[in-house]
């Protein structure tokens, strides 16, 4: 029998393939298949109506119980929650309704968007209850009456009810198209967050119209991708899955209408249960300063930062939104961070946040996908959504 001449390599060689089957096994299970993740399970109460519901167990001594959970720090492990504060399994409520939640799908974006903001900015000290231009639920609800109707009213561009008014128009300029949906809510709860397959937890990938259409959503754009990391914050619809250091700004909508972006390293959990933290989402980064004039200085890579495809959120003041999407790698250029800014700037935005974008930008307005997704657009873990809270006959 003839003697292998190089016995070493051979094993070398062996011992580098099961290596590599091993890593691809590994990938598989810790960041592609659907995985369930433990969440901090704390449902934050509106603390503009707990006081109605003293002894009530939603209502503040729910909040104060949270407090004194989240005293203990949420960083990078998560807090322990008593049963009656937990959101069973890790699910939690995409809105009105479920998701269908297809796994498999490309996946998101490698890195986050990055920080605008430093930790001196006055977002990271100024609490809702103390700013001066804060506003109550009664006077966000009748402040723009004007923008409603009695009865449901439906165009091919718009929608209004009594509860809801939600403009969309194409714009273009120069060699950019971009799609905003002017958006005005009596109730902050009509702004709404979905998760595919109604689950929390990482490779759960859904399809935003399929996320739009499952939870009756009038628009829908999609979110943070929060499932393809584990770094960063996620609230939604009030309850708190994540509590997590990162190094990216951090956008908080409240029940009382305002919205922040805060330096992520100054984001406190105590804060924002206390405050009435409806939403709050982890990409970035903040496309206006605390004083809302344009940032021209971002945290981010060269590449997040250059012309791409883009989904934001820009905030006028409470009850007042839009959603803004822009097509990008095809007959429009995209547009680079600076410009976004620019952009919110002259809209009269006086806060804006920059949300997963490249192929994940798709916006859906009455059912269909109305803009020109970048390489036919992929699927993601969430979905922002306009959705009625009341039904009219």
């Amino acid at each position: 029998m003839k003697e292998h001449k190089h016995p070493v390599i051979r094993n070398l060689i062996i011992d580098i393939i099961c290596t590599g089957i091993a890593l691809v096994v590994f990938a598989l299970f810790h960041h592609v298949l659907p995985r369930q993740q433990q969440s901090l399970g704390i449902v934050i109460s509106n603390p503009n109506r707990v006081t109605e519901q003293a002894g009530d167990e939603s209502g503040y001594a729910w909040q104060e119980n949270a407090l004194l959970l989240a005293s203990s720090g949420a960083s990078d492990s998560p807090l322990t929650v008593p049963s009656q504060l937990s959101a069973k399994g890790g699910r939690g409520s995409g809105g009105r309704g479920g998701s269908s939640g297809r796994s498999g799908g490309s996946g998101g974006s490698n890195s986050k968007g990055g920080s605008a903001l430093t930790d001196t900015d006055s977002s990271a000290t100024t609490s809702p209850e103390t700013d001066a231009t804060t506003e109550t639920d009664e006077e966000m609800a009748d402040k723009f009456a004007d923008k409603y109707t009695d009865t449901v009213v439906v165009s091919d561009n718009s929608y209004t009810s009594p509860n809801v008014s939600i403009t969309v128009t194409k714009e273009t300029a120069g060699d950019v198209t971009y799609y905003l949906a002017d958006i005005y809510l009596r109730d902050i709860t009509s702004f709404q967050s979905a998760l595919a397959n109604d689950t929390y937890g990482s490779g759960f990938r859904d399809s935003i119209s399929d996320m739009a259409m499952l939870n009756n959503a009038l628009l829908a754009v999609n979110g943070d991708y929060y499932g393809n990391t584990n770094e960063g914050v996620v609230i939604r619809n009030g309850v708190i899955y994540r509590a997590n250091k990162t190094s990216c700004d951090v956008c908080v909508l409240y029940y009382d209408g305002t919205m922040r972006v805060i330096p992520g390293s100054s984001f406190s959990v105590e804060e924002a249960i206390a405050d009435g933290a409806w939403q709050a989402w982890t990409f970035g980064p903040a496309l206006l300063d605390t004083d809302g004039s344009v940032l021209t200085s971002f945290s981010s890579t060269g590449r997040i930062i250059s012309a791409n495809p883009r989904t934001a959120i820009g905030y006028y003041e409470p009850g007042h939104y839009c959603m803004l999407v822009v097509d990008g790698r095809g007959e429009s250029a995209g547009i680079s961070l600076p410009d976004l800014s620019q952009l919110f700037y002259e809209l009269g935005c006086t806060a804006a946040y920059n949300l997963d974008g490249g192929n994940s930008s798709i916006m859906v307005w009455q059912s269909e996908i109305i803009n020109q997704p970048s390489g036919g657009g992929r699927e993601s873990s969430d979905a922002l959504l306009i959705a009625e809270v009341s039904s009219y006959e």
